[in-house]
């Protein structure tokens, strides 16, 4: 066993050194702070890992990833010396110090939101602000905090990074409704693309709270033109058709899952997207657009299936949202919809 980590760690070296060549000057170039490290290279070593910070500061660098679940068990115990080797192998390959590497472990989600806190130590936790840059932008880098220890996901998904940068590109002089809308960054970019006025809903105060930062950490106040809406978003998209409320993009970012006991009715993105989506139509300005991102990697509707469905035109967005850190990499799949 320990021959076999020892070689399994020798090789996530090599490879952690090898990509981290091809990506450090990209990363530089563009100003991005938050990006795809590793992302299963080695079929045994299962794991994810985005690098956070500046590449000319590794020791201040930080390295946050998962496990994914093995195709087969193993023991506990095991698991844990593992991840530890492959800790350890990490930090040495790139000189960042063992304590700014946090390796968690995910499973397929079973009825859980996908952002479960797993660490409630408040002191324990460990905070980072990352800028963004995307490709074209000429409003400079975008600032976002980034939770590294507290959940499996950091507050800010790098594959939805050059989306982000369509909806602000698209954003000047509209108003934006975002759903769905986790920590607030696609609103961010919206708000500094120049759009009119940004709506974020969400059901978790913690995540508006975040939003609310994320919107100050770049010069916007986080109330007038730019609401945080603390809502079900099925309810609030019930009752804002029934107040014939209209937007000129909507983004649609829904989790797989969703059952939270402050909502009316549980949430399956399997079961549930082409009904979701046909209502968020109904709030769609004529001539709008509507942004999707599906985190389905297995059951991802084709665009052919949803213009089918919805009788809208259905852009599949997968080769132009495919950053330097996502090239030849699965990422969720991101439609356009708008009227033919």
């Amino acid at each position: 066993m320990q021959d076999k980590t020892a070689g399994q760690s020798k090789m996530f070296a090599n490879r952690l050194q090898k990509r981290f060549r091809h990506l450090k000057k990209w990363a530089l170039r563009t100003g991005v702070q938050a990006w795809r490290l590793y992302d299963r290279d080695i079929p045994e070593i299962p794991l994810v890992l985005d690098f956070y910070g500046d590449c000319s500061m590794l020791q201040d660098a930080v390295l946050s990833g998962a496990l994914y679940k093995r195709p087969y068990e193993k023991d506990e115990a095991d698991e844990a010396e593992w991840l530890s080797a492959m800790k350890e192998s990490a930090a040495l390959a790139l000189g960042i110090k063992p304590s700014n590497i946090f390796l968690k472990q995910r499973e397929k989600q079973k009825g859980l939101s996908q952002y479960e806190k797993i660490n409630s130590k408040k002191d324990a936790r460990v905070e980072k602000i990352v800028s963004e840059s995307a490709k074209g932008m000429d409003c400079g880098g975008l600032k976002f905090k980034v939770n590294l220890s507290d959940y499996l996901d950091t507050g800010l998904f790098a594959d939805r990074r050059l989306l982000r940068a369509m909806v602000r590109d698209a954003a000047k002089g509209k108003k934006v409704l975002n759903l769905f809308s986790y920590t607030g960054s696609f609103s961010v970019y919206a708000a500094a693309g120049g759009a009119v006025s940004t709506d974020s809903v969400d059901l978790s105060n913690t995540y508006l709270s975040w939003a609310k930062e994320n919107f100050e950490l770049n010069g916007f106040e986080a109330k007038g033109a730019n609401n945080l809406i603390r809502a079900d978003v099925l309810e609030f998209i019930k009752n804002a058709i029934k107040a014939k409320s209209r937007w000129d993009i909507i983004i649609v970012d829904p989790p797989a899952f969703s059952n939270s006991k402050k909502m009316t009715d549980d949430f399956d993105l399997n079961r549930d997207l082409i009904e979701l989506l046909a209502q968020c139509l109904k709030l769609l300005s004529s001539g709008g657009e509507m942004f999707v991102s599906v985190n389905l990697h297995r059951k991802a509707p084709k665009a052919a299936e949803l213009e089918t469905a919805l009788k809208m035109h259905v852009t599949d967005l997968q080769g132009k949202i495919e950053d330097e850190d996502f090239k030849e990499r699965k990422i969720p799949k991101a439609f356009l919809i708008k009227e033919y």
